[in-house]
């Protein structure tokens, strides 16, 4: 038997990297971390991850254990919903970020409805500061949104680099103004791009402003523009760009209305997304 504790700390040790802040994830300390991995990896005789100073990475039998665990997490939590008595039900008002309405939220809230059938969800999709307005009013109860590094409201859920990109095969131009293809302010994004080329001292002129992940995609494919994107949310079809200055990066959080606790719902929608981050993050060669 594999004990779903030491396998609810391997995958949080995988998607985040680390074991102290998969500590801080799972809520329990950085050596109880490593006396699970140490367990676990000697219930099964091998090795499941290579660990230095610097970097933590799966070994081969780590990926095969890693699909392993998910789907033992899975099957354990559809029994627990089949034999647990009372189902679960209420709603919960969900806020999005635009960026995060990628092919792989739908398929987690698709599983999160069909486990909870009882739950009522009302989803809204905007900018991110559009979405944290709309907690601060009450108007929605969980947030999934940016935030800027070092922020610290939110639970953490992944960080991710920013790139700039464009359509496949455009070249910055030199010796005109950048063309940017950007959301209408205020926009985390937005003010990232213009930061950076801001303080690279770049000429710069807005080719295109939208309030929409599709007419901002379809514009920068149409060749208007550049513009400042998540690198592992960044659309398959747009293409990094090399040329311009760093702008950072961002954070993923989940955010609830300040001073209240999590109804049953909410936690149990946070805990859907947070043991799915992995299929948000692409594996991504760095340059």
């Amino acid at each position: 038997m594999l004990d779903p504790v030491l396998l609810r700390s391997f995958i949080a040790v995988e998607r985040t990297g680390s074991f102290t802040t998969a500590a801080k994830h799972l809520g329990i300390r950085q050596p109880t971390v490593s006396g699970h991995i140490a367990k676990l990896e000697a219930r099964v005789g091998r090795e499941l991850l290579i660990r230095d100073t610097h970097r933590v990475e799966l070994t081969t039998d780590g990926a095969a254990m890693l699909a392993f665990a998910r789907e033992i997490l899975d099957a354990q939590s559809r029994a627990m919903q089949y034999f647990g008595g009372e189902e679960l039900s209420g709603q919960v008002r969900f806020g999005v970020s635009e960026d995060l309405v990628t092919d792989e939220l739908p398929k987690i809230l698709f599983k999160f409805r069909r486990d909870h059938p009882g739950v009522n969800m009302e989803l809204t999709i905007g900018l991110s500061e559009e979405i944290h307005n709309q907690l601060r009013s009450g108007k929605i109860d969980l947030a999934f949104v940016k935030r800027k590094h070092g922020d610290k409201h939110g639970q953490l859920v992944f960080e991710d680099r920013l790139v700039w990109a464009g359509a496949p095969g455009a070249v910055v131009p030199t010796g005109q103004p950048v063309p940017i293809v950007t959301y209408h302010p205020p926009s985390l994004t937005r003010d990232a791009a213009l930061s950076a080329l801001r303080n690279a001292g770049i000429e710069f002129r807005i080719a295109c402003t939208t309030k929409g992940q599709l007419a901002l995609r379809a514009a920068t494919l149409a060749g208007l523009g550049f513009i400042v994107h998540s690198e592992q949310l960044l659309p398959h079809d747009l293409a990094q760009v090399q040329g311009l200055p760093s702008p950072g990066s961002i954070e993923f959080v989940l955010v609830t209305t300040s001073g209240r606790s999590q109804s049953a719902p909410e936690r149990a929608l946070t805990r859907a997304i947070v043991e799915n981050t992995h299929s948000f993050q692409r594996r991504i060669t760095r340059q």
